[in-house]
C-alpha cells in the first residue's frame, strides 16, 4: 500500500510539472469536457506508439497540415513557419499525458482503496506471518 501511495505521488508531481510546461509556455490545458481528451480516452490506446501517432494526426488536423497538396489542402513545403506547429504538438502531447496522468491516478486511487479495505479485513504482512507462525506452532 505504502509503495502504491509513492507511485500514486509520483504521478500527482508529474502532472504538475505538465501543467507548468503549459502555463510558462502560454499554451492551453484541456478542460475535463474537451473533445480532443475524451476522444483519447475513447480510443483506449495500447502503447505509447499508438499515442504519438494519434498526438501528430491530432496536431497535423489542427494546423491545416495533411502532407498532400491541392485544392483545400496547405501544402507541408510551401514555406510555412513551423513554429506554430510545434507549440501546437507541444500542446497536444503535455494535454495527452496529463489525461493518461488523471486516468492513471484514478486507477491508482483505486487501487489503495482496495489494499486498504483487503488491510482492515485481514491484516498487513507482519500480522500474516504471525498467524501462520501460530498455526505451524498448534500443528506440532
Amino acid at each position: 500500500m505504502k509503495l502504491t501511495s509513492v507511485a500514486r505521488a509520483s504521478l500527482e508531481e508529474l502532472r504538475l510539472d505538465y501543467e507548468d510546461f503549459l502555463r510558462q509556455r502560454g499554451l492551453n490545458q484541456w478542460a475535463r469536457e474537451d473533445p480532443l481528451r475524451k476522444e483519447l480516452v475513447a480510443r483506449r490506446f495500447k502503447t505509447a506508439d499508438e499515442i504519438a501517432r494519434w498526438v501528430k494526426e491530432i496536431g497535423d488536423r489542427k494546423s491545416g497540415l495533411t502532407g498532400r497538396s491541392g485544392p483545400g489542402r496547405q501544402n507541408i513545403n510551401s514555406g510555412q513557419s513551423t513554429v506554430s506547429t510545434k507549440s501546437t504538438y507541444s500542446e497536444i502531447a503535455a494535454n495527452a499525458a496529463l489525461t493518461l496522468i488523471a486516468i492513471a491516478c484514478s486507477l491508482l486511487d483505486r487501487q489503495i482503496a482496495a489494499q486498504s479495505k483487503t488491510f482492515e479485513q485481514e491484516g498487513g504482512f507482519t500480522e500474516k506471518m504471525y498467524r501462520k507462525r501460530q498455526q505451524a506452532r498448534k500443528s506440532r
